[in-house]
């Protein structure tokens, strides 16, 4: 966790995760071929998944790559940043095949992308055993898009718990992950037009890491940024302070842990 990427590595890590080919039609990249219908292709293995633009970018940028228009970078002002990793992953890839990793993470990121639409949290990208994603930014979400995120870390790491590490081995467990967050202003733009990403920069982004990489087993680590947006977003959320500590990069910072409420009332959110 003390070695996790800064924000421009990350960005670089995210420019070469998942996206094999984007052909936007009007990219004028010298290729008659090009699909008008602006698919482009995941790599699942041994097969590729034909999805719309729509399913990787937001809408706006999505019709801007459709159209061939330049995209031009969006500055938000709050936005709440998710990041989990699997721990021991580094043991897990030396004990497993590289088929039953892949297995594993594609099990885990479907369960993953499944609460993202349940929650409204827009997935930025997976960078190995990295997940991250984004609310109040592709949409207003400004009344509570930190209670968002906590809900889905609180799902994640409930279905990672429901995951088996090897399925066809229960003995060796499930899956188990430590999660952060963060709030603040950050930067998005497309980057490139060759396996474009859509990428986030920005201090904010960082940090976010970080509160993951200084969390613990199955827990939910927030700055203190996102706890005061907590506080009046989801009250009834537990925080408990874990006061002042070294953070790589930031020196100390004031953080919190996040837990379930009591009462499981207090789940729903608007649609």
């Amino acid at each position: 966790p003390e070695e996790r990427p800064t924000a421009a590595e990350l960005d670089t890590r995210l420019k070469r995760a998942q996206v094999e080919a984007v052909a936007p039609q009007e990219q004028k990249l010298g290729d008659s071929t090009s699909s008008s219908s602006s698919l482009l292709l995941l790599s699942n293995d041994s097969k590729d998944a034909p999805l719309s633009l729509h399913d990787v970018f937001p809408p706006n940028i999505a019709e801007a790559l459709q159209n061939g228009r330049q995209v031009e970078p969006e500055h938000h002002d709050e936005v709440t940043i998710f990041f989990s990793d699997i721990v021991g992953f580094t043991v897990i890839s030396q004990t497993l095949s590289a088929r039953k990793v892949r297995d594993m993470l594609d099990r885990l990121y479907r369960k993953f992308d499944e609460l993202s639409y349940k929650r409204d949290i827009f997935k930025v990208g997976t960078i190995g055993d990295a997940y991250m994603g984004v609310t109040n930014m592709v949409k207003d979400q400004s009344n509570d898009h930190a209670k968002r995120i906590a809900l889905f870390s609180m799902d994640a790491i409930r279905v990672a718990g429901e995951t088996l590490v090897d399925q066809d081995d229960a003995s060796r467990g499930t899956v188990e992950i430590r999660v952060g967050f963060h709030s603040g202003p950050i930067v998005a733009d497309v980057v490139g037009f060759r396996n474009a990403r859509y990428t986030l920069f920005g201090d904010t982004v960082n940090t976010a890491s970080r509160m993951e990489s200084t969390s613990e087993v199955n827990r939910i680590h927030c700055s203190d940024a996102s706890a005061m947006l907590l506080k009046q977003q989801f009250p009834e959320i537990e925080l408990e302070s874990r006061g002042l500590i070294p953070i790589k990069g930031k020196g100390e910072m004031h953080t919190y842990w996040a837990t379930a409420p009591r009462s499981s009332t207090t789940t729903t959110l608007p649609k």
